[in-house]
């Protein structure tokens, strides 16, 4: 048990230190402009694979996977309002 302490705290500092290094990645980007418009076009897509991958596990595993539905559902609606913006091929 006591084993495990330092392996979960070495864990614990990895995810911490990317995160920070994600959040000052973000921020340096957005100051130079170079912030990405989001492809909505795939969000549609990968909502469009959740929902149904939600629907089977909760109906053939666990009612807790009930969060893959309403994630895909978000997708869906959030690619659909901004169905302007979806870019061309």
């Amino acid at each position: 048990m006591y084993e495990l302490f330092p392996i979960i705290g070495i864990i614990i500092v990895i995810m911490i230190a990317l995160g920070v290094f994600v959040v000052l990645f973000t921020i340096k980007r957005r100051k130079e402009g170079k912030y990405p418009e989001p492809d909505y076009r795939a969000f549609f897509i990968i909502g469009i694979c959740v929902l149904p991958m939600g629907v089977v596990f909760v109906t053939t595993l666990n009612p807790g996977f009930i969060g893959f539905i309403g994630l895909g559902a978000f997708f869906i609606i959030l690619s659909l309002t901004n169905l302007e913006k979806w870019k061309k091929e």
